[in-house]
């Protein structure tokens, strides 16, 4: 790709960007959110059409404006958001061999589903994937949803495969599965594209890397020429002192308790507590229970039971409007799915939480209210966005989050619940919203913060509960623990 510019309404997004990438290597592509590496490769994979510059392969120009002419070269797309990609009430087999059977059929109409299915489980033992070709997609793992749409992309003829934060919502254990499956794309001569902000990680699958800020390239380099320290330098522009805030806070009284949380088989009878001031962390892997622990506390799980009480008084959570009412606020791992509303615009999002106090005449919204609230919270915030008017969809994946986090912050909630908050943010981004955290809670508020990240838990929080398979195994004193000690609880060990 040579000088790829392009632009929106209120920005210039990509400046003159080089870059280019060989077949049988993984390239890491990264920088801070906003940087354009996302919509540097959407130009390539043909969703944005009004760029300037070209675009070669094998030395040779090609044409590329729209997703066919990418496909048609043998480059092929995995976002970050799987779901969006694939057909739930269709089988693994027809997700997989999808376009081949639209493109194929050519006006007939019957399909000859035992090949369909065989060709499907050939590409599956090819890759050494093991999920059924007949089951639902609807009934698989995020990991193995992935999986299906690597397969997909691989059914065809791919050359390049471009993985939008591949590894955000996976375990270890499945991390570790797709690595080997990017080896064995690797092997086959497949060109990998990997966007990450899990720096370690692309130390483990990575040749190249090309680090992007505001929209241009800072540099190309052999991976391991260059080492983390130096790579986060370049993408912030500036050295990152102190990743996690150092603040005085008081902590109060015991403020917030839980007895007895459950939800089905998801979680069982967890007890907690929080004081004022207190940063409490929910510790554990990916599928420990974590997530469903935070919606039951929200009123978000129709199943759930349990108690809550607020300064000694019980409290009444059936709904996410009860939650609210009662001073709670959560900010979901989904922010896309259920953190925003990304065809609103940034200011309609910030001040969604608490409408009625933009109101007039009864229920007429006053739009400069809106606007001065939104206008101020952008500003304390760090959005990087054109004004209040822009579309939330249109912004980075930091940004997004920040507009999730800065609803609540007018709310003036007593107790904010973050789960995997940091999640696909760049560490610029993720210092931002440390601090953030730090703020609230030294404002007082009881934070209750849930993340499969360790060096997290150890560098934010007070207190650490661990949960394990929906139970919560051990409560410890962050400052008398370590990363091991989590990690060990966090994996079942030293059960009794």
């Amino acid at each position: 790709m040579k000088r790829i510019s392009i632009a929106f309404p209120g920005v210039k997004a990509l400046t003159d960007v080089d870059f280019h990438t060989e077949s049988g290597r993984a390239h890491a592509l990264i920088g801070a959110n906003g940087a354009g590496k996302s919509t540097l490769m959407k130009v390539l994979a043909g969703a944005y059409d009004h760029y300037t510059g070209s675009i070669s392969i094998d030395g040779k120009d090609v044409r590329i404006r729209t997703p066919k002419d990418a496909k048609d070269n043998g480059i092929q797309v995995v976002y970050q958001e799987v779901d969006t990609a694939l057909i739930p009430n269709l089988s693994v087999g027809e997700n997989i061999m999808l376009e081949q059977t639209v493109h194929d059929m050519k006006g007939k109409h019957l399909i000859k589903w035992k090949k369909l299915h065989q060709s499907a489980q050939a590409i599956l033992d090819r890759m050494n994937v093991k999920v059924p070709t007949r089951k639902l997609v609807q009934e698989l793992t995020l990991a193995e949803k992935q999986m299906v749409l690597i397969a997909r992309s691989v059914s065809k003829q791919c050359r390049f495969l471009v993985l939008d934060e591949p590894t955000a919502p996976l375990s270890h254990s499945e991390t570790e599965q797709l690595f080997r499956l990017i080896r064995f794309l690797k092997s086959e001569g497949v060109g990998i594209i990997f966007i990450s902000h899990r720096l370690p990680e692309l130390y483990e699958i990575c040749d190249d890397i090309t680090i992007m800020r505001d929209g241009q390239l800072v540099i190309r380099e052999q991976l391991a020429s260059v080492d983390q320290h130096k790579v986060v330098e370049y993408m912030l522009g500036s050295k990152l002192d102190g990743q996690f805030p150092r603040t005085e806070r008081v902590i109060g009284e015991k403020w917030f308790e839980v007895k007895s949380m459950r939800d089905n088989d998801k979680v069982h009878g967890v007890d907690l507590h929080i004081h004022k001031g207190e940063i409490v962390g929910i510790g554990g892997l990916v599928g420990a229970g974590k997530t469903e622990l935070c919606r039951a506390l929200f009123g978000a799980a129709p199943d759930a039971s349990g108690e809550l009480y607020m300064n000694n008084r019980r409290l009444r959570v059936q709904s996410p409007y009860q939650a609210v009412k009662n001073g709670l606020a959560l900010v979901p791992e989904e922010r896309r799915r259920e953190g925003v509303f990304v065809e609103e615009s940034v200011g309609v999002n910030l001040t969604a939480a608490i409408l009625s106090r933009f109101t007039s005449l009864g229920p007429w919204l006053s739009k400069s209210k809106e606007k001065n609230a939104s206008g101020e919270l952008i500003r304390s915030l760090g959005i990087k966005t054109p004004n209040e008017h822009a579309k939330v969809k249109n912004l980075s994946g930091g940004n997004q989050q920040k507009v999730a986090i800065g609803k609540w912050l007018l709310a003036d909630a007593d107790v904010y619940i973050f789960d995997e908050p940091t999640k696909g943010v760049d560490v610029g981004a993720k210092r931002d919203i440390y601090e953030l955290v730090s703020e609230l809670a030294s404002r007082g508020k009881c934070i209750l913060y849930a993340s499969s990240e360790m060096s997290e838990m150890i560098g934010i929080t007070d207190r650490i509960y661990v949960m394990y398979d929906g139970y919560v195994i051990k409560e410890l004193e962050t400052r008398n623990t370590n990363e091991e000690e989590i990690l060990l609880y966090s994996t079942g060990g030293l059960l009794t």
